[in-house]
């Protein structure tokens, strides 16, 4: 089953997140989402997309753990590269991207949203954060880096190492996100704000975007071994295994 649908709004492309599991990221959803970047890239049609979700309450609540729970370390680590590939095309895509965030957007969700160059998030309690160190997870070198390149300094210690949630004004000062929408006309300021960027000159805004994130590219793409093994020590250990099952289980019963 598709994982996204893809939309047209004239010049505008539009990535629906629609997958089971609230959009839950496995290796279909990283594979799509990497070719979606680019065709949309190859297409001179296109001058701006919009990244949205289908489900009303969740925008993406990060990695597919009932999948992941059952990956070895070796195939863990392709889909982390896997994953490290994506999130450097959909960073680097040369077209000015938006997120649409209607609902909650925490981890892997977060990190896809932080990838965009502008977030809009829904009023009235929508969530987004990091929460990985609650679960036992360090953060993967390369998202650091986009992190580092995506919020103040001054809001580093509570999104990576408190790993708080935060919504509306919060979430604003937190600089992860850069403006709220209410319910109503949600879409349609996520597409007006969408055509503000597409009105530019489409090779200037590229080049511009291009020298803006060539730092934190370079970066994301280097990440080593070394890094990867830290991170599947941390995915590895005792008490973060004891977490992800116990998760695992709690969302295996809701479903039932």
């Amino acid at each position: 089953m598709a994982g996204i649908r893809r939309e047209r709004e004239g010049p505008l492309a539009v990535l629906r997140l629609d997958k089971s599991r609230g959009n839950a990221i496995d290796e279909g959803l990283v594979g799509e989402l990497r070719q979606a970047c680019a065709d949309l890239e190859a297409d001179d049609s296109v001058r701006g997309v919009l990244l949205a979700s289908a489900h009303p309450k969740l925008f993406c609540p990060g990695l597919d753990l009932v999948s992941l729970v059952e990956y070895d370390r070796a195939r863990l680590q392709r889909f982390m590269s896997a994953f490290g590939l994506m999130l450097s095309a959909l960073y680097g895509l040369r077209k000015p991207v938006v997120a649409a965030v209607s609902g909650h957007a925490v981890a892997g969700g977060c990190i896809l949203a932080m990838a965009a160059d502008w977030r809009v998030l829904r009023r009235g309690g929508v969530t987004i954060g990091l929460n990985e160190v609650k679960v036992g997870v360090p953060l993967p070198l390369s998202v650091t880096t986009l992190l580092r390149a995506t919020v103040p300094p001054g809001s580093l210690s509570r999104v990576a190492l408190l790993g708080r949630n935060f919504a509306d004004e919060e979430a604003l000062a937190a600089g992860l996100a850069d403006e709220l929408a209410d319910g109503q006309s949600f879409e349609r300021t996520c597409l007006a704000r969408l055509q503000e960027f597409a009105e530019k000159d489409p090779y200037s805004l590229a080049v511009t975007k291009t020298y803006l994130r060539a730092d934190a590219l370079r970066q994301m793409k280097a990440e080593g071994p070394v890094a990867a093994a830290e991170w599947l020590d941390g995915w590895f250990s005792p008490g973060t295994q004891a977490r992800i099952h116990a998760t695992v289980a709690s969302l295996t019963r809701k479903t039932d």
